[in-house]
């Protein structure tokens, strides 16, 4: 059995923050609950550094700011696998992301012991142990947890621990530490800004399928549902679905009979959003609307282009065993592409930033892709 410390109160959470401050790693995790809500219910902390092994309980805990407080110590390196989620968990119960940050699956990938490893994978690959993750669905929320739950959650930080000396090395050896660390700053940023609702009607599925003035539409009604997602965090799905917002910004009714003659739109959500909907609607800014959403894939010359920079990169990703993911991913071309078409305006594209600049070099200097 695992040995840890379970804290449920203010009093030993100060303590267990006065031994943190003083270690150079700290191995993080959460567990949380989330299915129907907008943010993750936060259910458990994990912390280890080295020494003490702390499962925090945040339910209990209601002042958890002397913790927050350590994720932006520079003076610790902060390690966690994988960390998408608990950098949400953070940033919104408390208000920071962990600085340094050292993620063991980007770490892993750039050392070049696999790309996108799992915990399990490679926890198996560094220290043999088949790990059992028949906790893996259990409800963090729930209280008491069972001894099962606790030494699963414990686990999780003991053997990230473990592996860590072993990333680490291979990375130090090949002088790649350092494009670790600058992924680790890349990942966090803009979190703590929280979603604009004003660029919400961007993210709608087949937004781009609409004209000015119906994107107009869009845009106040993607807006309403964020912040009506927000308020009650609830998903944005479960106010309302991408495929209605699509169908209400084409037809924009006018009245309930208009509007309840979508079939698109559930019967609940006709009854609970109806009303709100049309009002909605009415403030659409018609005069003034929204740049069409272009779609550069669907211009001329996107696949030569695309195939072109891919065979490159992919060149460059067998002579320097630096996994094509990482430098020459759909997202990464794609965002390349876009920077060319609007005439290299705005920031630079990432591949060309960084570590990644240095390793594409000049390699896509002669790339042409124009708007027509």
């Amino acid at each position: 059995m695992l040995a840890f410390e379970y804290i449920s109160n203010e009093n030993a959470l100060a303590s267990l923050v006065a031994q943190y401050e003083q270690a150079p790693l700290l191995v993080l995790d959460t567990e949380f609950v989330r299915t129907r809500t907008y943010y993750a219910k936060l259910g458990l902390i994990q912390a280890y550094d080295g020494k003490t092994l702390a499962l925090i309980d945040p339910v209990a805990i209601k002042d958890l700011s002397p913790f927050w407080a350590l994720l932006t110590n520079k003076n610790i390196i902060k390690l966690l696998h994988s960390c998408s989620e608990d950098l949400e968990v953070f940033a919104h119960y408390g208000e920071c992301q962990p600085t340094p940050l050292f993620d063991s699956q980007i770490a892993a990938s750039l050392a070049g012991m696999g790309h996108g490893l799992g915990y399990a994978k490679l926890v198996e690959q560094c220290l043999s142990i088949d790990l059992d993750k028949g906790e893996s669905r259990t409800d963090w929320m729930k209280r008491p947890l069972t001894d099962a739950q606790l030494q699963y959650a414990a686990n999780d930080v003991s053997y990230l621990y473990q592996l860590y000396p072993q990333i680490l090395q291979k990375l130090t050896e090949q002088n790649r530490l350092d494009w670790l660390y600058e992924e680790g700053v890349r990942i966090t940023e803009g979190r703590l800004l929280g979603a604009d609702p004003e660029e919400a009607y961007l993210k709608v599925k087949n937004a781009f399928q609409l004209t000015r003035s119906q994107l107009a539409s869009l845009k106040v009604m993607a807006a309403w549902r964020l912040e009506k997602a927000v308020a009650r965090n609830l998903a944005l799905g479960f106010v309302i679905k991408d495929h209605a917002l699509i169908a209400l910004a084409k037809k924009a009714p006018k009245t309930l009979a208009e509007l309840n003659q979508l079939n698109d739109l559930t019967e609940q959500e006709k009854r609970f959003h109806g009303k709100d909907l049309l009002k909605v609607l009415s403030t659409a800014d018609i005069d003034n609307p929204p740049e069409e959403v272009d779609v550069i894939a669907l211009k001329s010359g996107y696949k030569s282009a695309f195939k072109t920079i891919k065979t490159r990169m992919n060149d460059i990703s067998e002579t320097k065993l630096v996994p094509l993911e990482f430098i020459g991913s759909k997202r990464l071309i794609h965002q390349f592409l876009l920077w060319l078409f609007n005439d290299k305006q705005g920031e630079h594209p990432l591949v060309l930033q960084g570590w990644r600049g240095e390793l594409v070099g000049n390699k896509l200097d002669d790339i042409v892709f124009k708007a027509e």
